[in-house]
């Protein structure tokens, strides 16, 4: 951290972090940022200064956060500290560059958590913020920061999504009876969770067995965010699902998307597009299915930069043997099935445990009478 890190940076700058993360699963395709603006603390007064405007990323990834914040703060926001969770954009796009914006609005200082990887921005922001005398200051919660945009980050370096997986299980990590009872394994706190979770991405992803077995609408019901559901994906890779399934009945007021091979029947597209569902064909991989690499660049061309998977056990199993799970967040239920309970992930060829993949756990709370892990995975 910048040894020009004042009293209060710390504070602002989690602020803004904070005001960022409401833009999770409707900012794409552009980052989530926050910005907070501080007029300087007045001679007696608290040390922290008076915040003045406060603006997030909208819906659709404009305007930006900094826009906000300047149109709520006006002239206040002359001579104040602006808070930015990313580097500001300096470059014409569907918006006019932000830095531009903050300074003609005559701020002093900038703090930035870090640097924007876009290659439009990649440090010309914080260097035009500089060349006009606005004291810039870079690498405040730069960790909080980077983990906040992870998605972004990976679509601009893989041009693929983040990637999280969502289980809900026993404690032997089983997802349904063998009779195939599922609803409901973990209690009313984690179902209320995950409906918070689908409003933080962009987009769920479910293979056609989950559809066939639950026919689910995966759509976030929690009251006031009922508005942010995201697109639903559906892995077929023979263009199976039912054209009466909720997915599909339910596409022209939430977008559903269907992720099949490129030998797809041209019937089959037709009458799925008729209702309203978008069909991605992408390459084959093993066994004739869609191949889960070529499926998840498809996404990130489309915009996509975190996508949770919810189900099932065969497409947590491909994505974990091609690597493509970047998180996992776990609600466990204090309860045992045994070993004829469906399995969360089926087996996806590990033979020794070096091929096992690792990951870190990053948090653990209660959740009701479940308990809720967050792993990363390791590099």
């Amino acid at each position: 951290m910048s040894r020009k890190t004042e009293a209060g940076d710390l504070a602002h700058m989690r602020a803004a972090l904070g005001l960022a993360r409401r833009s999770l699963g409707a900012a794409w395709p552009n980052p989530a940022v926050g910005c907070v603006l501080v007029r300087p603390a007045a001679a007696g007064g608290p040390q922290v200064g008076r915040v003045v405007g406060r603006g997030w990323t909208q819906s659709g990834g404009r305007p930006h956060g900094e826009t906000e914040a300047l149109a709520r703060a006006g002239a206040a926001a002359a001579g104040a500290t602006a808070y930015i969770s990313l580097e500001p954009c300096n470059h014409h796009g569907k918006t006019p560059p932000c830095t531009d914006a903050l300074i003609a609005a005559g701020i002093k200082r900038a703090v930035i958590t870090l640097e924007d990887p876009d290659p439009r921005v990649s440090g010309a922001g914080i260097a035009q913020l500089r060349s006009a005398g606005i004291e810039t200051v870079v690498g405040v919660c730069t960790e909080e920061g980077r983990e906040l945009n992870a998605g972004f980050f990976l679509r601009l370096a893989e041009g693929r999504p983040l990637v999280t997986l969502k289980l809900a299980t026993t404690l032997d990590g089983r997802i349904a009876t063998r009779a195939g009872e599922s609803r409901w394994i973990t209690g009313e706190v984690s179902r209320a969770w995950a409906h918070a979770l689908r409003a933080s991405h962009d987009a769920i992803m479910v293979g056609l067995g989950t559809v066939e077995a639950d026919d689910p609408r995966l759509t976030c019901r929690l009251p006031g965010l009922e508005q942010r559901s995201p697109i639903r994906v559906v892995v077929d890779s023979r263009l199976r699902l039912s054209l009466k399934s909720h997915l599909v009945t339910g596409a022209r007021q939430t977008p559903t998307w269907v992720i099949t091979g490129d030998g797809a029947r041209a019937a089959r597209k037709k009458a799925l597009a008729a209702a309203g569902v978008e069909v991605i064909a992408v390459a084959a991989g093993a066994e004739g299915r869609p191949d889960p690499r070529a499926a998840l660049l498809a996404l990130g061309d489309r915009g996509l930069t975190r996508v949770l998977v919810e189900g099932g056990s065969r497409l947590a199993a491909s994505l974990l043997a091609a690597r493509l799970v970047d998180r996992i967040v776990w609600a466990r239920a204090p309860s045992l099935i045994g070993g004829d309970g469906v399995p969360a992930v089926e087996a996806f060829g590990v033979e020794r445990l070096t091929e096992a993949m690792g990951f870190r756990r990053l948090a653990v709370r209660r959740s009701g009478p479940d308990l809720l892990e967050t792993y990363r995975r390791e590099p």
